[in-house]
């Protein structure tokens, strides 16, 4: 006779959680989302702009963006980290919400068991079945503490959260500084105020920033670097044209190429126009401000707008100088050139994780392109300033050597007693590279 197993009907899956806007849960499921994407492949700029993160409400808002940084930045630990404990990849969405958490813990550890508690609640609102693999993830490297840091300090991604190629590229580039450089790159980075002169003085500048309570220190460029970054609504004046956000060593490229009253004057790549508009405070120039992207070069005409300031804005490629140029030569050019961006990676830490080796030879390639270009449009006696925010020899260094090579009617002139000057990231600048060349007779 059969025996047979009374039926017991299938228990239906637990409904998803939704997740309190205002909760921890929210902005580590949100920072989550934007991190997917930049695995994916995707620009965090981008993914920014699709996920309307702008229109949240400031405190939510930035929650979010710190937990999205932080973890970016953080992102060659926590990689490591899930690789040692993951038996099985997980979903890349529950993979971002662990590597958000990891942070969180690295950073706050005094509040482990509520983000804990926290980044569990988020797997739940995608992947409730989950919920006990990620509880058991964080709590496992609680209880790991200094003997994990240990591991992960021994093997060279995680130790420095960049890439192995970068790292030694850097080692390379740089035999005495690349360790202070990779750690500089994961840090919070400055904020460094321009004054607009056309409105208020250094004097006033400094008073108008003391009384509104935003303690800083002035550069030997003139820059305000602040104590502490705030939000632009506490800048005073800064949507009347009063102050601009611009990095301190990005404050150099104006008074470098130090335009005289009357030149004419081409910032080429010139998007969002915070170049542009430094060189136009400081004199009456004919500048052009050239972009070769549409969207970007309304950028300019919104940042010049808020300045009061007033530049010829053409969309052109710098490359085919025959599409835009009238033939009038240009007394000074800022040739600001596309680059892997490898100085400013702390602002823009997906950079560190989207840029591959082969791409350091791409930007090469179209530097130089920029750069012969250019160079016919620039009047004898005239001077170019070229810049980068790399800190790899390939876009720097040695593009400028190979410049000259080709160009015998080019010298490189000295700034501040030196040929070059490389900014390296620290507490008060991002990474850059500025060279001058003047033009034969």
């Amino acid at each position: 006779m059969t025996r047979h197993t009374p039926h017991r009907p299938r228990r239906a899956p637990a409904a998803p959680i939704r997740l309190v806007p205002d909760s921890l849960a929210f902005a580590i499921d949100t920072a989550a989302a934007l991190i997917e994407g930049v695995i994916d492949g995707k620009a965090l700029t981008e993914m920014q702009h699709t996920a309307r993160i702008a229109e949240l409400p400031a405190p939510v808002r930035g929650a979010v963006l710190d937990l999205t940084y932080g973890s970016l930045r953080a992102y060659g630990r926590g990689d490591a980290i899930l690789l040692r404990f993951l038996s099985k990849p997980l979903p890349t969405r529950l993979r971002a919400i662990l590597l958000v958490a990891l942070h969180r813990l690295a950073t706050r550890p005094d509040t482990a068991h509520t983000v804990v508690d926290q980044a569990v609640t988020a797997i739940g609102a995608h992947a409730p079945g989950l919920k006990a693999v990620a509880n058991g993830v964080l709590r496992n490297v609680l209880r790991q503490g200094p003997a994990l840091d240990a591991t992960l300090d021994s093997q060279v991604q995680s130790r420095h959260c960049h890439p192995d190629w970068w790292v030694e590229k850097l080692r390379r580039a740089h035999p005495d500084d690349w360790a202070e450089i990779l750690t500089a790159g994961n840090q919070h980075p400055p904020m460094a105020l321009r004054a607009n002169l056309r409105r208020l003085t250094p004097a006033q500048a400094a008073d108008a920033l003391a009384q509104a309570g935003l303690t800083h220190r002035r550069l030997d460029n003139g820059a305000f670097l602040l104590d502490t970054p705030v939000p632009v609504e506490r800048i005073p004046g800064f949507f009347d044209g009063h102050f601009s956000v611009q990095d301190a060593g990005a404050q150099w490229a104006a008074p470098w190429l130090a335009p005289r009253p009357g030149e004419r004057v081409l910032d080429a790549c010139a998007a969002p126009g915070g170049k542009s508009a430094h060189l136009l405070e400081t004199g009456d120039i004919a500048l052009t401000a050239l972009e070769l992207d549409p969207v970007r070069a309304r950028r300019i005409d919104d940042t010049l707008g808020r300045l009061g300031l007033q530049a010829r804005v053409l969309v052109g490629d710098s490359r085919r100088p025959d599409s835009w140029w009238d033939g009038t030569p240009f007394d000074r050019i800022l040739a600001d050139v596309p680059c892997s961006a490898s100085g400013v990676a702390r602002r823009h830490p997906d950079i560190k994780w989207l840029r591959r080796e082969a791409d350091i030879a791409g930007f090469a390639a179209q530097q130089a392109a920029i750069l012969n270009a250019l160079w016919r449009t620039l009047a004898p006696g005239g001077t170019m300033l070229y810049v980068t925010c790399s800190i790899f020899d390939d876009e720097n260094s040695e593009q400028i050597s190979r410049f000259c090579a080709r160009h015998s009617d080019a010298k490189r002139v000295a700034i501040q007693g030196r040929l070059e000057h490389k900014l390296l990231p620290n507490a008060e600048h991002d990474g850059f590279y500025y060279a001058l060349l003047e033009k034969a007779g």
